[in-house]
């Protein structure tokens, strides 16, 4: 193996892995959810209840000046909105109505924020649970905390209510609507207004709670704007709504109306801006009064701020508040993760604040307890840096209760509201700084990459040479770097107050940008090996269909489209042909490739945006995770097949000799014929076709047919190929000859012969190629029986479009070395000389690695998958056990997620194997290996330049609608690709082609150059 070819490949991949490492410790923010609840059923951990039930008002993006008896001016001719209501019984029955401008903590998304309006904590876009669990929440929770204490729960309205709670609702009170057709502008409401006030008047209430959310002053603001007149329509039908709810109302239920968050100027929300961030809550009780008309409360308990543009000041609240204020106010115990404080106004029931003071010291100590397990938890390190300052407030409110002094008020509000800006700093912010490190050695690392791929085009059979320079290159940068880092992290600790860097984000960041700077400015491209041939239009145009969340969401076909059009070249050249057989290889091995593409795009799963515009054809419906019958009757079919078309393919070289007549014919069957197996007998269980009793045997036998497939693929078929990895028949045979005359010719007349051995060897012509594909076939084998029937189809199309992109790359190389042939020496042809030496140097281009990057991510769309959380198929998790099972379980998952990238990246070596006769022998591996590592560059430099133009537009769109629907998921599978990209090519490069090129050597080495 070249070690210096190999490893300026890890070192790309360290610099991979440290931009990765920085950018999402600045973007993805995230918490462990844990699973412990409040209880307590003496009712120590709560308050006698003011009101017996509740009726709460959800009208998405009602901003604060929506309801605000103070609004800002206009920013254009229209008039402002707002609800007149609320202003009006605040003002004249202010002891009954209390308005508040709330924070709603960043991300502004519906999903986030029902997640804090009822946990009462900081939700971010990733909360890892203990399980397999996909967006239902896992924690502690109000709504969990009626259902415990024997509520009913009515729910209608945005239909992401009953993603997070699927089962808490009372069904006969549950009326979910469609949340995503922002063109509908009355659906939702409508469906609410029709639920809602059946129940309002019922004289005897069927509920304790109801909740109803509103969305069209949402879809008004992101269709038109809030200055539209359509938007005063919305909040004049809101206001009405309102109106007739409060006349309804009994005396012993509280009416609580708020937006789950604000919306920006343009109507838009997601971010951390203070008009996305301030929603608007109203409070009103017909029967008893929610405040004191004697209460004096600190203007350290209530603090004020001015919303933009507004000409006073109001009351602000943190909105996850509500969940504590309002589960005390019904007499139930506060969530065990909320870090929202009860709203003293609510509970100031006297003119000393004793029962504010008693729900006060109940909301701290659940804080406390919260703060206690997760620091004992396995994420409890990142409270390690607060928790000295978190326990000395703890000892405070412990000593002013002791000694019974005023301070007690103060010091429990002051420890409950540091616990949150602590968790906030943690949780729920965004690192500018981090972010753009990360965005420069994205850059930073395409940028080396692209001179490395540049440079090894032009040293040619001196590749070596400069690998070995660059690599000692690449050794000093790292450690110079990573000192540098070390000594700029000391100088900002000591000179630069709260630089939020650690040590190891500067060594790293030090290591990885330094060592890229060096290899630039040392080994620099000639400019002649930029030309405008050469610009990877079809990267670019992929990059930034990244700016659109529409072509995000629509990637799929958007690739399908990518992948068409990169054969057109390839086409026009086989026109061009000068030979008759040339052009039928490339005109069929393309429409070969094209039909195979095209056929890949047929399965397809529909992400919630695509929607209705997407039909489900990965399962036999949308609502049936089966198979397709054509599917399950083609399944066992293509299991016997694939190996087969493998074995003649080769055959076009005569290289389906060696360990190829085992793999192909023997094991390869027996793996892919098992894998199916696996899945028919999973339908034949789960759609119970043999019936209940039968369970227990069906199981057992698709354990065994799982764990057989992938033992077998990786103890028979790699250790098969390990010990004679060859494609090669060699026989010798014996003639005898005349022997040709001598000076002195013997005495006897009898003539003399000579014995003549003649060395055949069958498959010469694709030494290199044939056993690096058997190679690869051990893996096909490893992610057949994790990947559902569908999958294994959309993989043997992929397979045999790999196979046809070979053979269209080595005639289109084989009609330019003609073409070159014939514009130099014409009378080389004639002669039989040789077209395409091996000693030729690094030959791999660019444009030919494109599609196989391009199938890479078609093959994880066809399997099934999209850039969305709900598509990972966790039924992979059990394939080689009837239980979760760790860490098996979650490595089956990542193998059926990400196994199609790898997969496909592990081909590319390929492209420089491909029929490549293996003598002269020094020649020819110096080929091989500079061709490989130069293809594999190709790859990594494809997947890196999605990377860096999805994380762009992730940064830069971070507070658009969609950011944590659609930019930053596919953020994060362009982060999981390129590590997969990564690893596959070192593997290929490290272990396939080294171990061939050394098999080869050992042979060949004694053969001459002739």
């Amino acid at each position: 193996m070249s070690t210096k070819g190999s490893a300026l490949l890890v070192w790309l991949f360290f610099v991979h892995l440290a931009g990765i490492y920085l950018f999402t410790r600045g973007f993805l923010l995230s918490r462990l959810a844990l699973s412990e609840a409040t209880t307590c059923p003496d009712g120590s951990c709560t308050v006698p209840p003011t009101h017996k039930r509740a009726v709460v008002l959800i009208i998405d993006a009602l901003r604060f000046d929506f309801l605000s008896p103070n609004p800002p001016q206009p920013s254009s001719s229209h008039h402002h909105h707002v609800l007149r209501l609320p202003q009006d019984l605040t003002a004249t029955n202010p002891s009954h109505s209390i308005l508040y401008d709330s924070h709603a903590d960043p991300p502004t998304t519906t999903l986030q924020r029902i997640k804090g309006l009822t946990t009462g904590s900081l939700p971010t876009f990733i909360d890892m649970g203990s399980n397999f669990g996909g967006s239902s929440i896992l924690e502690d929770s109000l709504i969990g905390q009626l259902g415990r204490a024997g509520k009913k729960v009515a729910f209608m309205g945005d239909d992401t209510w009953t993603t997070v709670f699927p089962s808490e609702f009372d069904p006969n009170m549950c009326f979910p609507y469609d949340s995503f057709n922002v063109e509908d502008l009355h659906t939702v409401d409508e469906g609410v207004i029709m639920h809602l006030f059946p129940l309002l008047r019922q004289s005897a209430p069927s509920w304790d709670f109801i909740i109803g959310h509103f969305l069209g002053v949402d879809h008004v603001g992101h269709r038109v704007g809030p200055e539209h007149p359509t938007m005063h329509a919305k909040l004049t039908q809101m206001d009405n709504v309102l109106r007739e709810v409060v006349e309804l109302l009994d005396e012993d239920t509280l009416l609580v109306v708020l937006g789950d968050h604000g919306m920006d100027r343009k109507g838009d929300h997601g971010g951390d801006g203070i008009h996305e961030t301030s929603a608007a809550l109203w409070m009103y009780s017909k029967g008893a009064p929610l405040t004191h008309p004697d209460a004096h409360i600190p203007v350290s308990l209530a603090p004020t701020r001015f919303f933009p543009g507004a000409s006073a000041p109001h009351r602000v609240v943190q909105q996850i508040d509500l969940v504590p204020t309002l589960s005390l106010l019904l007499g139930l115990p506060i969530p065990f993760n909320n870090l929202g404080t009860i709203i003293p106004e609510l509970f100031w029931h006297d003119g000393a604040g004793t029962s504010y003071a008693r729900a006060l010291r109940l909301n701290a100590q659940q804080i406390r307890d919260y703060l206690t397990t997760y620091h004992a938890s396995a994420s409890g390190g990142e409270l390690d840096p607060a928790w000295p300052q978190l326990e000395r407030l703890w000892e405070e409110i412990e000593a002013a209760a002791r000694s019974g002094n005023d301070a007690l008020l103060d010091a429990m509000q002051t420890y409950t509201r540091h616990a949150l800006e602590t968790c906030r700093m943690l949780w729920a912010q965004f690192n500018i700084v981090r972010i753009g490190l990360g965005l420069l050695l994205f850059a930073m690392g395409l940028a080396a990459g692209v001179v490395m791929y540049l440079r090894l085009g032009e040293t040619k059979e001196k590749w070596e040479e400069w690998a070995a320079e660059t690599r000692a290159c690449c050794i000093r940068g790292v450690v110079a770097g990573a000192i540098i880092g070390f000594l700029v992290n000391m100088l900002l600790h000591r000179y630069v107050q709260g630089a939020d860097l650690d040590v190891w984000d500067c060594v790293i960041y030090g290591a990885a940008f330094v060592s890229c700077l060096s290899v630039m400015v040392e080994s620099p491209p000639k400019l002649s090996s930029f030309s405008p041939t050469s610009v990877p239009v079809l990267l670019i145009l992929h990059t930034l269909a990244f700016a659109s969340n529409s072509f995000t969401v629509w990637e799929d076909r958007v690739i399908n489209y990518l992948l068409l059009s990169s054969v057109v070249p390839s086409i026009m050249t086989g026109l061009r042909a000068p030979k008759p057989r040339l052009r039928a290889r490339i005109l069929g091995f393309s429409a070969l490739f094209a039909v195979c593409v095209r056929a890949i795009a047929s399965s397809t799963v529909c992400r919630e945006e695509q929607q209705p515009y997407c039909h489900v054809t990965f399962f036999a419906s949308s609502s049936r995770p089966s198979p397709p019958l054509p599917v399950l009757l083609l399944s066992v079919p293509t299991a016997c097949a694939l190996p087969w078309i493998m074995k003649r393919f080769l055959r076009i070289s005569k290289s389906d000799q060696g360990v190829a007549a085992l793999v192909l014919p023997w094991v390869l069957p027996a793996v892919l014929l098992q894998g199916a197996g696996f899945w028919i007998i999973e339908w034949i269980d789960s759609a119970e076709v043999l019936g209940t009793e039968w369970a227990g045997s069906l199981r057992l036998a698709r354990t065994l047919l799982g764990r057989g497939a992938m033992g077998t693929a990786l103890f028979l078929g790699l250790s098969l190929w390990c010990l004679a990895p060859l494609c090669l028949k060699i026989t010798t045979t014996s003639n005898s000859v005349p022997a040709q005359s001598e000076v002195h010719p013997p005495t006897d007349s009898a003539p003399r012969e000579k014995e003549k051995r003649e060395i055949t060897i069958i498959g010469f012509a694709n030494a290199f190629g044939a056993p690096y594909l058997v190679f690869w076939s051990t893996f096909l084998g490893l992610l057949y029986p994790a990947t559902q029937l569908t999958g294994q189809l959309v993989l043997a199309l992929t397979t045999i479009a790999v196979l046809a992109h070979l053979e269209v790359v080595d005639s289109v190389r084989d009609v330019r070395a003609l073409e070159n042939a014939f514009a130099s020496k014409p009378s080389s042809i004639l002669n039989g000389e040789a077209l395409r030496a091996p000693g030729g140097g690094p030959a791999v281009t660019f444009s030919e690695v494109v599609p196989l990057a391009l199938l890479a991510l078609h093959a994880f769309y066809g399997t099934g998958h999209q850039s969305v959380i709900p598509s990972i198929q966790w039924k992979t998790a059990f394939v080689l056990t009837p239980t979760l099972t760790y860490p098996l379980s979650p490595l089956l998952v990542i193998l059926n997620t990400l196994g199609p990238l790898f997969l496909l990246a592990l081909t590319v070596p390929l492209v420089a194997l491909w029929n490549i006769p293996p003598l002269p022998v020094k020649e020819a591996a110096a080929h091989v290996r500079g061709g490989s590592i130069r293809a594999s560059l190709s790859i990594m430099l494809y997947h890196a330049m999605l990377l860096m133009g999805s994380a762009i537009c992730s940064a830069w769109l971070r507070r658009h609608l969609m950011v944590w629907k659609i930019f930053a998921p596919r953020f994060m599978v362009a982060a999981a690709s390129l590590v997969a990209v990564d690893l596959a090519v070192l593997l290929g490069v490290g272990v396939g082609v080294a171990r061939i090129e050394t098999k080869i050597a050992q042979l060949f080495s004694g053969m001459p150059r002739t």
